[in-house]
């Protein structure tokens, strides 16, 4: 049992409080997840610039994997224009213009990397939603969406690198929260495989974000992807996906997961419970639906 939530503001120019909405609704559901919490939050784009999140521990292994990935950066020809150690986590933020998918490969030969992209960044740790805003700021998060997971661990260890969200490893700004359990994993994780992807955890999670961004880097738009999504995953589950545009989901056939969603002219907001949509709306009555089984949509933000 795990429970997740996402948001995302409509307009155009969009300063929204991403990060408080997004805390306020997984308190909500901690219940469902008390072991650790995260969030994927998308700033204002930067063309031809990345950010990247590493976990790099408390210790002194950290300055070593600090330097191990600076070594890298060179050897790429990266430009380290900012950086920053936070918790348990070193972020930075380059000028790269080349494979993003060869320097992830890379960079996880010196460190943990928790996402990449040009407006993604992941941030997740052990304990509730105030726990985490405690360590690393969510509630100054400003943006225009962003998705967020609390979990109880039943199948690996509780431990901050084995929390979610997951990013599509290998591509930027891809990120998945997920409730449920894809049956056919190894399968699917073998046919990518074969065509080149690497996978850095056992978790289903990771893998149903590198096959959706597959889909998005052949050209394949995000509501098909997920169409395809329901026939080729086996398993119960409900899932949300974000990119640095765009937020949706997707319900398998038998909708044994939870969903419960929320839309008005300024927002869409998605929670595995109704009370984390009523805690965006305290004291209002909310006119909610739950999504339909084998069901799927996308939201995308003005431009």
């Amino acid at each position: 049992m795990c429970g997740i939530a996402g948001v995302m503001y409509k307009g155009k120019s969009i300063d929204a409080e991403v990060g408080e909405a997004l805390i306020s609704m997984l308190d909500g559901c901690q219940h469902r997840g008390p072991d650790s919490t995260g969030f994927a939050l998308y700033h204002a784009c930067e063309p031809g610039g990345l950010r990247l999140r590493f976990f790099v521990g408390n210790n002194g292994q950290a300055d070593v994997s600090i330097s191990r990935i600076q070594d890298i950066l060179g050897e790429f020809q990266a430009e380290l224009l900012k950086e920053e150690r936070v918790g348990s986590t070193y972020s930075i933020k380059i000028r790269f213009s080349g494979d993003i998918q060869k320097l992830a490969y890379a960079m996880e030969s010196a460190a943990k990397l928790v996402s990449i992209g040009e407006s993604l960044d992941i941030i997740k740790d052990l304990g509730g939603a105030h726990d985490v805003d405690d360590v690393y700021a969510i509630k100054n998060f400003t943006g225009s969406h962003g998705i967020g997971h609390v979990r109880l661990a039943t199948e690996s260890d509780v431990a901050p690198e084995a929390s979610h969200p997951f990013w599509a490893t290998g591509f930027a700004d891809v990120a998945i929260v997920h409730n449920g359990q894809i049956t056919n994993y190894w399968k699917m994780r073998r046919r990518l495989e074969k065509r080149g992807f690497e996978f850095r955890t056992d978790n289903d999670s990771e893998l149903i974000a590198v096959y959706l961004a597959d889909k998005l880097s052949q050209n394949i738009a995000l509501k098909d992807a997920l169409r395809s999504s329901i026939d080729d995953l086996d398993g119960t589950f409900s899932f949300l996906v974000s990119t640095k545009d765009e937020i949706g989901y997707a319900k398998d056939r038998l909708a044994a997961k939870p969903m419960v969603k929320f839309e008005s002219d300024d927002l869409i907001a998605i929670a595995s419970e109704e009370v984390s949509l009523n805690r965006l709306f305290p004291g209002h009555a909310l006119n909610t639906s739950e999504p339909s089984p084998g069901t799927f949509d996308t939201w995308q933000r003005s431009t």
